[in-house]
C-alpha cells in the first residue's frame, strides 16, 4: 500500500528515510556523503515523485520504490 508522504509527520518520514539508507548493503558509490546529505536526496527524490514509500502490512514494514 502507497503512503503518501505528505500525511506523515516530519519525524515519521526521517524515521522512514534513515532506516532505508542505513540499511545493509545501501550503497551511495564511492564519493562519500554525509546522513544528512543523504536523506536530503531521498527528500527530493519524493519531492519529484522519482520514489515513492510502500508499506507491507504482512511484515509491518516500509521500503522506498522507484516509481514507473
Amino acid at each position: 500500500m502507497e503512503i503518501p508522504y505528505t500525511e506523515l509527520s516530519d519525524e515519521a518520514l526521517r524515521g522512514i528515510i534513515e532506516e532505508y539508507i542505513t540499511r545493509e548493503g545501501t550503497e551511495y558509490g564511492t564519493r562519500e556523503f554525509s546522513l544528512e546529505q543523504k536523506i536530503e536526496h531521498v527528500r527530493q527524490q519524493l519531492l519529484r515523485r522519482e520514489i515513492k514509500i510502500n508499506f507491507d502490512a504482512e511484515t509491518q514494514s516500509c521500503n522506498l520504490v522507484a516509481v514507473g
